[in-house]
């Protein structure tokens, strides 16, 4: 299951993290947020204890997706060393996110 990232734990669970993180900025009324949520909960099942990858929602997070210009949703965040290292805004095949996942490894 996907992590539950917020603005108390974003440092620490994100930009501190020794393996790559991918983060999911969502809300709850989202149509393309609601479909890309089983795609984000498998890929964090599937690659978990090499890539940590979670979720942030925007409207309880206001600070977190106003650091990251985040103007749309979802927009996925793909997080290396503390650093952004690809973004990508707007629902998208798994196979797709695999594939930028597979890029940071």
């Amino acid at each position: 299951m996907a992590f539950k990232f917020e603005d108390g734990n974003f440092q620490t669970e994100v930009l501190e993290s020794s393996i790559p993180v991918v983060v999911d900025f969502y809300a709850d009324w989202c149509g393309p947020c609601k479909m890309m949520s089983p795609v984000i909960d498998e890929l964090a099942t599937e690659y978990e204890g090499e890539v940590k990858i979670g979720k942030i929602n925007t409207d309880e997070n206001r600070a977190i997706a106003s650091k990251y210009n985040v103007m749309s949703i979802p927009t996925i965040i793909l997080i290396k060393d503390g650093q952004v290292v690809d973004t990508v805004v707007g629902a998208l095949p798994k196979t797709v996110l695999q594939q930028k996942i597979e890029g940071m490894l």
